[in-house]
């Protein structure tokens, strides 16, 4: 058995997608869908954007999830960054992951002040606030300054116009053989040209649907 599918995290998990399901954005429904597509590609509109979307948990899937989980595990990650807390559930599979590999450190960035409040919570419920530090505001802030000198695994899943800047501030941090695994990259073909491009410094594959799994090469 491991911290993922033992309680109280198993239980926590199936809890909370159902939760996610259920949500519902009436802010988002009355977006035009010329203007929803405006804002998912806009770099400097993102906050209000995302705004209006804070009553969704945006989780990564069920599978993807797992699949963070494993990598993380595989790679014996002990410092993890995140893009995109949002309530928490990719957090705590790579916080499950943390703790199966002995400890470590996982840096997250939230700019809605709710959902960091109820993430927080959930570390809790969960058993891993010990290895889970949530940073609230703006990632390109929050993320430009005390990150771990080296760093395993980073996930993209926050504001998908700005893949590309985050892993600008936390590339001189990833050491050879990380893992940057972003979600929903469809949104993203500046970030996907940059890491695909041999010169650059990675190794990156499309995975499943939209997920592109890319290693930093040293």
């Amino acid at each position: 058995m491991t911290t993922l599918t033992c309680e109280p995290l198993a239980g926590l998990i199936e809890r909370l997608y159902t939760l996610a399901h259920a949500a519902t954005s009436p802010a988002l429904d009355n977006l035009p869908r010329e203007e929803r597509e405006r804002l998912m590609h806009s770099k400097t509109d993102y906050l209000e954007f995302y705004g209006l979307l804070k009553d969704l948990w945006l989780p990564v899937s069920r599978d993807t999830g797992k699949l963070l989980y494993l990598l993380a595990r595989n790679a014996k990650a002990r410092s993890i960054v995140e893009f995109g807390t949002s309530f928490g559930l990719s957090t705590l599979h790579l916080a499950a992951a943390l703790r199966d590999n002995g400890g470590g450190v996982l840096i997250g960035s939230e700019f809605e002040a709710s959902k960091v409040a109820m993430a927080r919570e959930h570390m809790l419920e969960a058993g891993v606030g010990d290895l889970v530090q949530i940073r609230q505001g703006d990632a390109l802030v929050t993320l430009a300054c005390d990150l771990p000198e080296s760093i395993d695994l980073l996930l993209l899943d926050g504001a998908k116009a700005l893949y590309g800047e985050v892993l600008g501030l936390v590339e001189p941090h990833l050491k050879p053989g990380a893992l940057v695994v972003a979600d929903n990259t469809d949104y993203c073909p500046e970030y996907l040209a940059h890491v695909r491009a041999p010169q650059n410094g990675y190794l990156s594959v499309p995975f499943a649907d939209d997920i592109e799994l890319s290693m930093r090469l040293g």
